[in-house]
């Protein structure tokens, strides 16, 4: 029975951190949603910039000019509430963690959402206009190129997605030396791997052409490079060091 009681009770805490993380992306949404249409107006000028004069975007869907900007304000909600949600899951793993542990993973949870930020602005900023300029100007003569605008919203919550988590490189490469699992110096002498698989990264996660491919390899791998440079700061903790912390917390 008393075993039971901290499982109840670390189970409810959980159910209230997941509704205060839900509820602040709620919030955001309500906040966001009436400006829904400007949202999506906003998100697809990358592409309406590179359509010629006489074409535009269309709706093949009777639903889809209202669902569309809903759908994207939604997702919009969840990025703009991200560091509440993180807060969320820190303030319910830090009293588990180790001093040390917590030194470290506080910068790591507000370096991981900056770098998640700088990857999506990345995609819009950087990605969308040389991706679209490629692909409406390769388009063969008499095809009049006019988007979907449901097709539009997945194709760049996809490579949003996608730059997001690749710029989440450093994080995980300082994780792992962190951890353990390997060290600086072993993944220097992997990197001819690291670089094949980057690519190979950019392929699954892109659009099948070069472009976007490479302007997504190139990022990662600079970002790998980044992250054997601060892993360098950090190394797997002792244990004796651990074991005598757990003490004087159980004490």
């Amino acid at each position: 029975m008393s075993q039971q009681q901290p499982l109840i009770s670390h189970l409810l805490e959980l159910r209230t951190k997941l509704l205060r993380a839900i509820g602040s992306v709620l919030l955001v949404f309500i906040c966001l949603v009436y400006w829904a249409n400007d949202i999506y107006h906003y998100m697809a000028t990358p592409l309406m910039q590179a359509l010629p004069e006489s074409s535009s975007m269309i709706a093949t869907d009777v639903a889809a000019p209202f669902f569309a900007p809903f759908k994207l304000t939604l997702v919009l909600a969840f990025f703009v509430a991200v560091p509440y949600v993180l807060y969320q899951v820190w303030s319910f793993v830090a009293p588990g963690l180790y001093k040390h542990e917590k030194r470290l993973v506080m910068p790591l949870l507000a370096s991981s959402t900056l770098l998640f930020y700088l990857g999506i602005a990345f995609a819009y900023y950087i990605v969308f206009p040389v991706v679209f300029g490629f692909f409406t100007s390769v388009a063969p003569e008499g095809v009049e190129v006019a988007t979907d605008i449901s097709s539009y919203l997945n194709f760049i919550l996809k490579l949003f997605f996608a730059f997001g988590l690749a710029f989440e490189i450093p994080v995980a490469v300082i994780l792992l030396c962190w951890a353990g699992v390997t060290t600086p110096a072993e993944l220097k002498e992997k990197r001819p791997y690291i670089v094949v698989g980057a690519f190979v990264i950019g392929m699954l996660l892109t659009p099948p052409d070069i472009i976007s491919q490479t302007m997504l390899a190139i990022p990662m791998l600079i970002l790998f490079e980044g992250g054997l440079l601060a892993a360098r700061f950090y190394s797997k903790p002792d244990e004796d060091e651990d074991e005598s912390e757990q003490e004087k917390s159980e004490s």
